[in-house]
């Protein structure tokens, strides 16, 4: 059992090529757990770029609905009976559920009729999104459904360890950490690009302030303006630019409230590993992160982060050190932390070194072996509780 590979079946209603922090991990660890010798079906929705193509041993496709407001992201729709067949007839030893909308939910109720180890993950804070929409009556019912749902499984992995006592705190069960980790060889400071900088409006010694990420309200992308304001009004001699690197359903007004701002619209691989190590500091006002790619992407490109004192922030940076930090909503401590960044190049500068030495110990390889474990060991439970002999 400790050695044999593992069938792996993986639910998401998000998957590269889609951009977004989660669909970025399950790649990750899709990807991982099949180079150490593990069979992974993925269900998920169709995509454009595979409407045609059929299911196979490795991939169960589904219909999926649009999602308002999101262009590109998409419910996946219940398929109870669909896995029913499928794992009836090709059974796997444990499922990774990612995401709890209809084809999460109906991947569940199969998986505990056949009586199949379920692992979920709790990847996005969809309770706190609909605060931000102003419907807290809906929080509350969100997160009612979100505990009923993960304290149906053996085990629930969160990316944080905030998360994991906010989690604990509303009376969700069986929580275990899984973090989140890096490329540090895409992610470079050597991939600086001065051309790409001059294209700005920028030379080598001003100040390209950068944000990266989903341009929609639960982001606080508010505070991204009033942030770069107060820097330029304390610093009205040094030139600065805001880049915006992202796209989504507040992009077109953004553009509006920061005509001086660059958007270069959303960018992956390459071309978003230049414009990371291009940048000199990192915004990251967002309160509604399980944990936050993006801040591990601007530490391993050598950038000053700054960001409020949570989510992947609180595991990871070190304020004064490798970043800056913020107590979580107290916008003028956020905007006092940037503007101490600038106030001393000569720290601003350790503090980068620093962030980038940091980030390229964050790897993916051990948060896959660990993940691995994390199956296995669910997997074990279901075969110790099968091998009991029935006492009547």
């Amino acid at each position: 059992m400790t050695t044999a590979s593992l069938h792996i079946t993986l639910i998401t209603e998000t998957f590269p090529p889609e951009i977004n922090g989660v669909a970025n991990t399950l790649g990750r660890l899709c990807e991982g757990l099949r180079s150490r010798g593990h069979q992974v079906e993925l269900v998920r929705p169709r995509q454009s770029a595979d409407q045609t193509r059929p299911s196979d041993d490795e991939l169960l496709l589904c219909r999926g609905w649009p999602l308002p407001g999101y262009p590109g992201l998409q419910w996946g729709q219940s398929s109870m009976r669909k896995l029913l067949r499928r794992w009836t007839r090709q059974r796997p030893d444990v499922l990774y559920i990612a995401t709890e909308g209809p084809l999460g939910l109906s991947a569940l109720r199969a998986a505990r009729r056949l009586g199949i180890s379920v692992v979920s993950g709790f990847h996005t804070n969809f309770q706190q999104y609909s605060n931000q929409y102003g419907l807290s009556l809906l929080s509350r019912v969100v997160t009612h459904y979100l505990r009923w749902f993960h304290n149906r499984s053996s085990l629930t992995l969160v990316p944080s360890a905030s998360q994991r006592l906010e989690l604990e705190r509303r009376h969700f069960e069986r929580l275990d950490l899984l973090s989140r980790g890096v490329d540090s060889q895409l992610f470079h400071p050597a991939k600086r690009d001065n051309t790409l900088r001059e294209s700005w409006g920028l030379s080598s010694n001003q100040i390209a302030v950068l944000h990266v990420g989903r341009l929609a309200q639960e982001k606080n992308l508010g505070l991204l303006k009033r942030c770069f304001d107060t820097l330029q009004d304390r610093y009205p001699l040094r030139q600065m630019k805001l880049i915006v690197v992202g796209d989504g359903p507040q992009r077109a007004m953004m553009e509006k409230d920061l005509p001086e701002a660059v958007f270069c619209g959303a960018l992956r691989g390459e071309e978003l590993a230049r414009h990371y190590a291009s940048g000199d500091m990192f915004l990251f006002p967002s309160l509604t992160e399980t944990f936050g790619n993006v801040v591990l992407e601007a530490m391993a490109s050598g950038l000053g982060v700054v960001a409020y004192d949570q989510a992947a922030a609180s595991q990871h940076l070190r304020h004064g050190y490798n970043g800056v930090l913020a107590m979580p909503g107290d916008e003028r401590a956020f905007c006092e932390a940037a503007n101490w960044l600038l106030e001393d190049a000569e720290g601003l500068r350790r503090m980068r070194l620093n962030a980038r030495q940091h980030a390229s110990r964050q790897g993916w390889p051990a948060i896959i072996e660990q993940f691995e474990q994390q199956l296995r060991g669910v997997c074990a439970q279901r075969y110790a509780l099968s091998a009991q002999p029935y006492v009547p």
